[in-house]
């Protein structure tokens, strides 16, 4: 085993405690889920992973530690997802301001392709600069120099913080589909539009005031 069994064990736990913690990931899947269906969460979740694994890879090359350590870079990252956050939040206010007369159909996420919640997961992802942070930040931490071969250790743990993220998100949207039945009314959806968009605004605002304000 390339990786210390011990620092394994705490690498789990620790990679655990990050992803259940909320996030735009976790708001884009159950959002459409919740809107289009499980093959739509399900088509999310496959976005997030391929954004995960890219960052991963970036990690095993060292060319996230490059990112972390020229801040223009990490800033040019943070605004185009803090800009990336924003287009989806103002999509969702769009169909939240629907009037209730207006047929189901018209509402955006009732008709949103596989493909677009592929890549708006993926890009999501690629786009938080708290992912690359998170990479360059934890996983180093749980790395044995003495055991050799460094890149297979960033590889193993990098593929072990994708399954345990994928076995997470799964269940989102099993619950969520489940929830489905029950939010499917017009008004409810639009309620959840609304607060999707709330959260999304919040969450672009957040990343631009800590990655792009105050800084040298």
């Amino acid at each position: 085993m390339p990786v210390d069994p011990a620092l394994y064990a705490g690498f789990i736990a620790a990679a655990v405690v990050a992803i259940i913690s909320p996030g735009p990931d976790t708001m884009l899947i159950i959002r459409y889920t919740i809107g289009a269906g499980p093959r739509t969460g399900l088509a999310a979740v496959g976005g997030v992973q391929l954004g995960l694994l890219i960052h991963a890879a970036a990690a095993v090359l060292g060319l996230s530690l490059l990112i972390i350590s020229v801040p223009l870079a990490l800033r040019i990252i943070a605004l185009a997802g803090a800009i990336y956050l924003a287009w989806i939040a103002w999509q969702q206010l769009r169909e939240g301001l629907h009037r209730p007369g207006q047929k189901l159909a018209a509402i955006e996420v009732r008709s949103i392709s596989s493909a677009k919640a592929l890549r708006d997961a993926m890009f999501t992802n690629l786009l938080n600069p708290k992912v690359i942070v998170l990479f360059m930040a934890m996983m180093p931490g749980f790395v044995a120099p003495e055991r050799g071969a460094i890149a297979l250790q960033f590889a193993m743990l990098g593929c072990t913080m994708i399954a345990i993220n994928l076995v997470f998100q799964l269940s989102l949207v099993g619950v969520a589909g489940r929830a489905r039945r029950f939010l499917a009314r017009p008004a409810v959806q639009r309620g959840i539009s609304l607060m999707t968009a709330a959260i999304f605004f919040a969450f672009a605002i957040m990343i631009a005031v800590e990655h792009l304000t105050g800084a040298p």
